[in-house]
């Protein structure tokens, strides 16, 4: 049947396939909402549903669960384990805070570019969850430094006190009242850096995934997406031209973001803050205690060089394969016809490196212990910890991301969709891209950013009028699926600061509340300002006038 029956020759009605599609989709969203099943488990519906209802033939719907973007993203994803596996992560982290030092406002910038750094490479769980407990342990020898100078200061009052006694003027009452409330004020005062520092961490670990393709998976859904719905595009997103983007809207948010819990949770008592010139005895033991952890890892050993060296060379190939301005290499030795070479190679030449490079120095004819030959060194990676540590659900949700956006396409929902959302040419771009930013934000809070982006990047890129580039609005509603402030429950990174923190629902909800919209005005500066000139969003683009072939 004909995906669009017309009454009135003005009203598009929905006619059965694309009804079908339809219901898929909001089965879909309502259990990725729920979790009443793993999400892995709701992306494989489409598997089930489109051959059953005769929308998409089984092997169709079967090719889109491993494409491009699925290999990119597995290759980062080895990049990531082979860097928390030989605590790289841990290295660098410590190293830039020995540099930016131990007081609260310094501390705090520290900890969040620390994170957001880490965050752009490795998962924002683990970024977080290895920096929180580093800031705990620094806060509380700040706050223990501060009470035992206190409690020194007591004891010498008291001395001066009892002298005062001899000569008959009592105030040992007073003095016993002015400590416990000095020593309650000092409590307070660090449970509400705690707190601050807590949520710092968190939300630097969500905005800093939004800088690098492979970063946070949304980043990856969307290129997937992209190179799905509009196959003509000519690589328009690669790991290059999404960092060009997205670091300086990522720096932009974040320090926003840290002028905002500043504000909150630390004052704007610059001097006091930031002390600039000034070191008393808990800043220097706060700063030990860094030292310490720091001292611990040892010199760097041969397989964190090496990791070093293969996540250095990746990342330097991500940026020189297609830089845009210039041809890469990969145009120069491979794409001169077709687009052989893509991000997705890079990552799993480089990533498959760790399998085969030992993680010791090699010698020759060395001996163990007992007189036997030596075993061989095991490798930087082995399977077991691959095993163990990717997270082999996110790559079936890109898949069923996949599968619905083909599906869309083929059952004509997407054309229906596109065409009943013409009322909407009235109202102006830049509006109609805050307005389904601010929505997905907000469902991002209540969903994983994986199954928003997943559900909702189909059907904007249906929405897409003929005067607006497709990634005018695809673009700020991925990143805006990342910022996840407001609910413990959000996103895991939020869920460990709340464990880690002692906080509050309403300290989380109040803070990032307003970070919601100061993320939603940020992105769409952003878009209006260097991403217009970059990806030329003033015109709308030929490829995306052809629609993807439909089997």
């Amino acid at each position: 049947p004909k995906p669009l029956v017309y009454v009135k020759d003005t009203i598009p009605c929905l006619s059965l396939q694309p009804a079908k599609c339809g219901y898929v989709i909001i089965l879909m969203a309502l259990y990725w909402c729920t979790e009443c099943i793993p999400l892995a488990v709701t992306a494989l519906l489409p598997v089930i549903l489109f051959p059953m209802m005769g929308i998409m033939e089984s092997s169709e719907v079967c090719i889109q669960y491993l494409k491009d973007s699925n290999m990119l993203f597995i290759g980062g994803l080895l990049v990531a384990i082979a860097v928390e596996h030989w605590n790289l992560h841990r290295r660098i982290a410590l190293k830039v805070l020995l540099i930016v030092g131990v007081k609260p406002s310094l501390l705090m910038i520290g900890f969040m570019g620390t994170t957001a750094f880490l965050s752009m490479w490795i998962s924002n769980t683990a970024s977080t969850a290895m920096m929180l407990p580093i800031a705990n342990a620094v806060l509380q020898q700040l706050c223990d430094t501060e009470a035992n100078a206190e409690e020194r200061d007591y004891n010498l009052s008291s001395t001066l006190v009892s002298k005062i006694i001899i000569k008959g003027l009592d105030s040992t009452g007073d003095r016993s009242l002015e400590a416990e409330q000095r020593r309650l004020k000092t409590q307070q005062k660090y449970l509400k850096l705690t707190k601050g520092m807590s949520l710092s961490v968190c939300y630097a670990a969500s905005i800093g995934g939004t800088a690098t393709l492979t970063g946070t998976t949304p980043n990856v859904i969307l290129k997937g997406q992209i190179d799905e719905l509009y196959p003509d595009n000519g690589g328009i997103i690669n790991f290059a031209s999404w960092f060009g983007f997205s670091f300086p809207n990522m720096v932009l948010m974040l320090v926003l973001s840290w002028l905002w819990l500043q504000f909150v949770f630390l004052g704007f008592n610059l001097k006091k803050t930031f002390g600039c010139g000034t070191k008393n005895d808990g800043d220097r033991e706060a700063y030990q205690v860094i030292k310490d952890e720091y001292n611990k890892l040892g010199r760097m050993n041969f397989a964190e060089s090496c990791v070093l060296i293969i996540f250095t060379l990746l990342v330097l190939l991500w940026f020189t394969r297609e830089p845009g301005f210039i041809p890469g290499w990969a145009t120069v030795l491979f794409n001169k016809e077709k687009t052989y070479v893509t991000d997705g190679t890079v990552a799993i030449l480089m990533s498959s490196l760790f399998f085969c490079i030992p993680s010791k120095w090699p010698r020759c004819g060395g001996t163990s212990e007992d007189g036997a030959p030596a075993k061989a060194p095991s490798p930087l990676l082995t399977w077991d910890i691959v095993h163990e540590k990717m997270p082999w659900n996110i790559l079936l949700l890109l898949g069923g991301g996949f599968a619905l956006a083909h599906g869309s396409e083929t059952s004509g929902l997407s054309k229906w969709l596109g065409q009943s959302l013409i009322p909407l040419q009235s109202i102006p771009p830049f509006a109609i891209s805050i307005l389904l930013c601010l929505l997905v934000a907000t469902f991002t809070e209540c969903s994983s950013n994986t199954a928003t982006t997943t559900l909702f990047l189909p059907i904007l890129a249906s929405m897409v009028r003929q005067d607006i580039h497709p990634l005018y609005v695809m673009f700020p509603c991925t990143i805006s699926a990342s910022l996840a402030f407001m609910l413990p429950v959000a996103t895991p990174p939020n869920a460990i600061a709340f464990s880690y923190g002692n906080l509050k629902v309403m300290d989380m909800a109040k803070t990032g509340f307003i970070l919601n919209f100061v993320g939603v005005i940020t992105i769409n500066i952003a878009i209006n300002t260097w991403g217009v000139a970059m990806f030329q969003l003033n015109t709308f683009p030929s490829w995306a006038n052809a629609t993807p072939d439909v089997h």
